[in-house]
């Protein structure tokens, strides 16, 4: 096959690792005019910010339905085993170590919940409904112990929490899964399958993520710095692999940027003068064939890109953000490095070097991982759950003030996870379920509020049917089409757009939530 005859999408993406290609691949151009016949354009920076749980966020000790009728099934069902990890109600003072809690007549430790205290109360602004299958007249909320700085966002307005969401092919209810009368995601219970789908949309192996095909809508808007775009601050990642966007990754560095020509500078392998020769050689754009061409511009490209964006970082207003406070781990007593937060900073340094760069749109990711707590869930997921409310609360307050402008309302960052986890306790940890609770922040966000219907708590047992929960997992009744969707249109990706980023959107009746 000759150079001239190959597939130049594929071509370019072989080299695309040093940048992001300047030249749209036909379905993203497709895409790209659907968004400008839909009117929609960029007139402000908005930013996305993608945090991902990698092993799977046992929500059901996240986010607590805490009414008398739901605490009570909740209590049941994971107050067993060898080391239970049901929470403390509402109200519960943290039992000192060493001493017997009242609550549960169990002697505390730091890494037992009755150590810790009550779960912290949250009050939507407009009541939940009571779902089937519970006797409860009004729902009542609360958040873990560790996350009560995100309580202080949530009624803040800034905070909102989606509940029982999750992959999803189509609309489904419990007796369609049981039946198996209707589709639902291929290896639902497997990690990796389950994070390609959250991300982009199928089991492992999906090729494009719906953050970097929002960023293939939108890079064109950001001029000649378009490469910074898809920003991932913890690897490469399908979430912002796009057709012709190639993601931007960063270090947390003081200098993000990956910087060839420095590399090779000064001495190389004795010799002052070869680093000379090998970077002529790297930037030779006069080879013999198109793809020593093309190979030589994307060097330079990505040298040039490098240098720009290190020396952004070096200057004001990028200086001016500030590190996150130390954080201590609330179960050791210990300072800890708190890799989300330093993440989030690189984020929000990127937020404010948009002063000199000029972006427009961009969508970012990080992450954190540890979640998949099958065993020593309680010695996990409290410390997990604290550097999440320490890192976004962070987040929050450099946001605020960015050289005197206020960027919160112009940046919404969410969570995402693989699944949830079963509802009862194995002994010590819980294993793979489905549908979780997810929370959404930023300015523009409809704070304060629980979006979707919190569903029924508790296992079928006896007399009582979970109409929510088949075994010990939740079928969703919010998929992530929606919660993506919801977070591109805001983004400014066109309605059309949506139905090709998100081919089941369709299928449901709302296809955007009310969050943002």
């Amino acid at each position: 096959m000759t150079i001239s005859n190959m597939d130049r999408r594929h071509l370019l993406r072989a080299g695309g690792a040093l940048s992001m290609l300047g030249a749209a691949a036909p379905f993203a151009l497709q895409l790209a005019a659907a968004s400008s016949a839909s009117g929609q354009s960029a007139s402000s920076y908005r930013a996305l910010v993608c945090i991902f749980l990698f092993g799977g966020n046992d929500a059901n000790n996240a986010v607590l339905a805490t009414d008398t009728d739901s605490w009570g099934r909740y209590f049941a069902a994971r107050n067993t085993g060898s080391d239970p990890i049901a929470l403390m109600p509402v109200g519960t003072a943290p039992t000192p170590v060493g001493q017997v809690s009242p609550v549960t007549g169990r002697t505390a430790t730091p890494v037992t919940p009755e150590a810790w205290g009550g779960v912290v109360p949250i009050t939507p602004s407009t009541p939940n409904p009571v779902p089937p299958g519970t006797n409860a007249t009004t729902r009542t909320f609360a958040l873990h112990p560790f996350l009560a700085p995100m309580a202080n966002l949530f009624s803040a307005g800034r905070l909102a929490i989606v509940a029982n969401l999750g992959t999803m092919v189509g609309p489904l209810t419990k007796a369609q899964y049981q039946a198996n009368s209707a589709p639902y995601p291929a290896s639902l219970y497997s990690h990796n399958d389950q994070q390609s789908t959250w991300e982009a949309g199928g089991p492992q192996g999906a090729q494009f993520g719906w953050g970097g095909q929002f960023a293939d809508l939108l890079a064109t808007s950001n001029g000649s710095n378009s490469l910074f775009t898809a920003i991932s601050v913890q690897g490469n990642a399908v979430f912002l692999s796009g057709q012709s966007v190639v993601q931007y990754q960063l270090s947390t560095t003081n200098l993000p940027a990956v910087l060839v020509s420095s590399a090779i500078s000064s001495s190389l392998f004795g010799s002052s003068v070869a680093p000379a020769i090998v970077q002529g050689v790297v930037q030779d754009t006069n080879g013999p064939n198109l793809f020593m061409q093309d190979y030589s511009s994307k060097v330079i490209r990505s040298m040039n890109a490098a240098a720009t964006l290190n020396a952004s970082f070096g200057q004001p207003p990028v200086t001016t953000v500030a590190a996150p406070p130390p954080f201590t781990n609330p179960l050791t007593g210990q300072i800890e490095t708190n890799s989300l937060a330093v993440q989030l900073q690189t984020v929000a340094k990127m937020i404010a070097a948009n002063a000199n760069l000029g972006l427009l749109r961009q969508v970012f990711l990080v992450s954190l991982g540890g979640w998949d707590t099958h065993k020593t869930q309680n010695a996990i997921q409290p410390n997990l759950l604290a550097k999440v409310a320490h890192a976004l609360t962070y987040f929050d307050a450099a946001l605020s003030n960015i050289s005197g402008v206020d960027m919160r309302s112009n940046v919404t960052a969410f969570t995402a996870s693989d699944f949830s986890r079963t509802f009862t306790t194995n002994g010590s940890g819980t294993d793979h379920a489905w549908g979780s609770h997810h929370f959404v922040w930023g300015g523009a966000v409809n704070g304060g509020n629980i979006y979707g219907q919190f569903p029924t708590v508790g296992v079928d047992l006896g007399t009582f049917k979970n109409p929510n929960m088949a075994g010990q997992a939740l079928v969703p009744s919010t998929s992530v089409d929606q919660y993506g969707a919801t977070l591109g249109r805001w983004l400014g990706v066109s309605d059309a757009s949506m139905d090709v980023i998100f081919p089941n959107l369709k299928k449901y009746a709302q296809r955007y939530l009310s969050f943002i």
